[in-house]
C-alpha cells in the first residue's frame, strides 16, 4: 500500500519508512523548538586531537596489560590455572627408592591421605560457611578455627585442609565426602627412613612443599612432599617421577613412579663408621665429630658420618614445632653436617701436603737431616735484637723429611715452610698454592646439598680483614695447620685419596647409579676427575712412605695401626683451639698401603688433653672392613 509515496532521487529509490521517519522528526522539530540541524555541528580539531590521544593511551594499557600476563606471567599464570581447574587432579607419583650399593634398602614409602578442598566452592553466605567448616573438622577431628585459619590463609584455590589422616577418619570422611562440594581425597607417600641416624646426614629428608618451592616447581600440587635436604633433595628430579592426571574420577594419564638411587656405600661400613665414631667420643667426654672414607681409585664415597645426627623418621609426615625447636636449639647441633659443612683447622694433618709441595718445588732434599731440638728461635722482621720461639710438642732429633712425617715434627716443618737458616721455606703463597691444588679451599662437588669450602689465609686477606701485617709467625703457624686455616673432613678426605692414588684428585660421588623399577640403569656415574698430576708421582712416593713408617716404626704416631690384617699408612693431627688444653684431634689413614682401596678421615672436636680419639675409630673402622672382604 505504499507504492504511491515511491519516488525517485538522483537514481536512488525513496522507502516507505524513509518518508515516515522525516514526518516523525519534522513533528517532533516543531513539538520541542529544536532544529536536528543544530546538533550536526562539526567537532574541533583539537577535541579530535584529544580522542585521539585517550585512544591511543588506553590501546598501550591494554597491550602492556596482556603482555605482562601472557608473556611475563604466562608460565606461571598457566600452571596456576592447570592445578587449579576443578575437573583436573594431579596424582601424585610413587617416590624412587633408595639403596646401598649392594641393593639393601635404605628408605620405603608408605600411603597417606590428605583432604584438599577448593575454597572457591565453600559457601558465600557465613552461616553456611560455618556450618560446612564444622562439619568437615568434625569428619577430619580437627577444630573449626583450625580448619577456617587454614582456608583464610591458603596463597590458591587449593586447600590442604588436612593431612596425613588417621585411619579412623579416613573411614569417617569416605562416607561423607560427597556432602563436601569442592572436597576430595588425595593419596600420599611418606618416606620410612630405615637406618635413622646413621644415614639422615646422606638420605636427608622430604617435607611438605612450601609456598616458595610450589610458586617455582611444576607438577606438583598443594599437598605433595618435596626433598628439603641430603640427596633426597639433590636428585628429587630423578626421585619424583611424573605426576598423573585423573578427571572426575578416572585417569587422563598414569602416574610415572620415580627412579631409584643406589648408592656408593655399604649400610655395614656405614653402621660401623657411626658406632665406633659414637663410642670413641663418649669415651673421651667430647661431643662432635666426623668422619668420611672414600675409595681412592674411584672418589666414591663409601661412609660419611656427622656426629651427633638425628631421626629423619621425624620429619616423615611433618614434623612438630615441639620436636623441631628441640633439634634446633641442641647446642651439639644435629641438624649440622659436619663431614661436609664444618671447617676446623687442620693441625698436623697439613704436613703431608706441605711435604708434597716442597719437593715439588725442589726446596729440600727427602734425606735432608734437621736437628730437631724442640724450639726454634726467629728473628722480629722489623728488629733482629727482638726474637720469638717456637716450639713442638717434644724433641725429635735429626730427622729426614720421611721420619718427620711419621713423628709429626714441627720444628721439621717450621723449616721447610717458613725457613730457617739456610734453608729456605716455601712461604705462604706457596703453601696456599698447593694447598688449592689440593682442593682446600673449594668445594669438592660432592651430590649433597649444602657444602662449604675451606679458607687458606694470604697475607693479602689478613691485611685486608684484619688490617694487620703479616708475620713470620703467620707462616709458621700455617705450616702445621693452625692460624686462620679451615677445611671440612670431606676436603681433607679427598685430598688424602691424591696422596693414596698418585696424584688424582676426584670429585667425591655419594650416588653409584639411578635405575628404573625394573632395575634397568637409567643412568650410571663414571668417576670424575677434578685435578691430576700436579705432584711428580716419585714426591708423592715419599710422601706415602713417611706415612707407612708412622705405622711401621716404634717412633710412628700411628703404629697402633700396625696390627691391621692389612698394611696402612697413616698421619694424624692435632690443633689448638683457642682454649687451654682443648683440641681438635684427626686421623687420616690409607689401606692397604701397596694398592689402596680406602682413604678414611676421622676428626673429634673439643677434645680434652691429647689422648687417643680418632686413631681407636679408625682401627676399629678397617678392622670390620678388612675382615668382611
Amino acid at each position: 500500500m505504499f507504492e504511491k509515496y515511491k519516488i525517485k532521487n538522483f537514481g536512488a529509490d525513496i522507502e516507505p519508512h524513509e518518508i515516515f521517519l522525516d514526518k516523525l522528526a519534522q513533528v517532533r522539530e516543531e513539538e520541542l523548538g529544536i532544529s536536528e540541524k543544530k546538533l550536526e555541528v562539526a567537532l574541533s580539531e583539537k577535541i579530535s586531537y584529544v580522542l585521539m590521544g585517550i585512544f591511543l593511551l588506553l590501546a598501550v594499557v591494554l597491550f602492556s596489560k596482556t603482555f605482562f600476563l601472557q608473556v611475563l606471567e604466562g608460565e606461571k599464570l598457566h600452571t596456576v590455572a592447570e592445578n587449579n581447574k576443578g575437573s583436573v587432579n594431579l596424582v601424585t607419583p610413587e617416590r624412587g627408592i633408595i639403596y646401598d650399593k649392594n641393593l639393601k634398602k635404605l628408605v620405603s614409602n608408605f600411603p597417606a591421605f590428605d583432604l584438599v578442598c577448593d575454597r572457591a566452592k565453600f559457601s558465600q553466605s557465613s552461616d553456611a560457611l560455618s556450618k560446612e567448616i564444622m562439619n568437615i573438622a568434625q569428619a577430619v577431628g580437627a577444630s573449626p578455627i583450625e580448619v577456617a585459619d587454614k582456608i583464610q590463609a591458603a596463597d590458591s584455590s587449593e586447600v590442604l585442609v588436612a593431612e596425613d589422616l588417621s585411619h579412623e577418619n579416613l573411614l569417617v570422611l569416605e562416607t561423607k565426602i560427597n556432602g563436601f562440594e569442592g572436597c576430595k581425597i588425595r593419596r600420599n607417600t611418606i618416606r620410612n627412613y630405615l637406618y635413622g641416624e646413621v644415614f639422615s646426614q646422606i638420605l636427608g629428608y622430604t617435607g611438605r612443599i612450601n609456598k616458595d618451592e610450589y610458586s617455582t616447581s611444576k607438577g606438583y600440587a598443594i599437598n605433595d612432599y618435596i626433598g628439603k635436604v641430603g640427596v633426597e633433595k639433590y636428585y628429587e628430579t630423578y626421585l619424583r617421577g611424573v605426576p598423573g592426571q585423573s578427571k572426575t574420577g578416572e585417569f587422563i594419564s598414569e602416574p610415572v613412579s620415580g627412579n631409584n638411587l643406589v648408592l656408593n656405600i655399604d649400610v655395614g661400613l656405614q653402621q660401623e663408621v657411626y658406632t665406633a665414631l659414637e663410642k670413641s667420643i663418649k669415651n673421651v667426654g667430647a661431643k662432635k665429630g666426623a668422619a668420611v672414607a672414600m675409595d681412592p681409585a674411584t672418589g666414591a664415597v663409601l661412609a660419611l658420618v656427622s656426629y651427633p645426627s638425628y631421626n629423619d623418621n621425624l620429619f616423615s609426615g611433618g614434623i612438630s614445632p615441639e620436636d623441631y625447636d628441640k633439634l634446633d636449639k641442641d647446642p651439639n647441633q644435629p641438624l649440622f653436617n659436619r663431614a661436609i659443612q664444618a671447617q676446623y683447622p687442620t693441625g698436623s694433618t697439613i704436613k703431608p701436603f706441605e711435604a708434597s709441595a716442597a719437593l715439588q718445588e725442589k726446596l729440600i732434599s727427602p734425606d735432608k737431616q734437621i736437628n730437631d731440638q724442640g724450639c726454634i728461635t726467629i728473628p722480629n722482621q722489623n728488629d733482629p735484637s727482638i726474637t720469638y720461639k717456637k716450639c713442638g710438642v717434644q724433641p725429635h732429633g735429626w730427622v729426614d723429611m720421611r721420619k718427620a712425617i711419621a713423628v709429626s715434627s714441627n720444628i721439621y716443618f717450621y723449616t721447610v715452610g717458613g725457613g730457617y737458616g739456610d734453608q729456605r721455606g716455601l712461604g705462604p703463597s706457596r703453601i696456599k698454592q698447593y694447598l688449592s691444588l689440593f682442593g682446600w679451599d673449594q668445594k669438592t662437588g660432592i651430590d649433597l646439598p649444602g657444602e662449604y669450602q675451606g679458607f687458606i689465609p694470604t697475607p693479602d686477606w689478613k691485611k685486608q680483614t684484619k688490617k694487620e701485617s703479616w708475620w713470620d709467625g703467620d707462616t709458621y703457624n700455617l705450616s702445621i695447620g693452625q692460624s686462620d686455616l679451615q677445611t671440612t673432613p670431606l676436603q681433607v678426605a679427598s685430598a688424602y685419596c691424591a696422596i693414596a692414588n698418585g696424584g688424582t684428585l676426584y670429585k667425591p660421588q655419594i650416588v653409584s647409579k639411578i635405575i628404573d623399577s625394573s632395575k634397568n640403569v637409567v643412568k650410571e656415574f663414571q668417576p670424575e676427575v677434578i685435578r691430576s698430576n700436579f705432584i711428580d708421582p716419585e714426591n708423592l712416593q715419599i710422601v706415602r712412605e713417611g706415612m707407612r713408617d708412622g705405622v711401621t716404626q716404634s717412633y710412628g704416631l700411628s703404629a697402633s695401626l700396625n696390627s691391621l690384617p692389612v698394611s696402612a699408612a697413616a698421619k694424624t693431627g692435632t690443633a689448638e683451639i683457642g682454649y687451654i688444653d682443648r683440641f681438635n684431634v684427626w686421623s687420616s689413614v690409607f689401606a692397604p698401603y701397596e694398592n689402596p682401596q680406602i682413604v678414611l678421615v676421622v676428626t673429634v672436636e673439643n677434645v680434652q688433653g691429647l689422648g687417643a680419639v680418632t686413631l681407636p675409630v679408625a682401627k676399629d673402622v678397617l678392622n670390620w672392613y678388612f675382615s668382611q672382604k
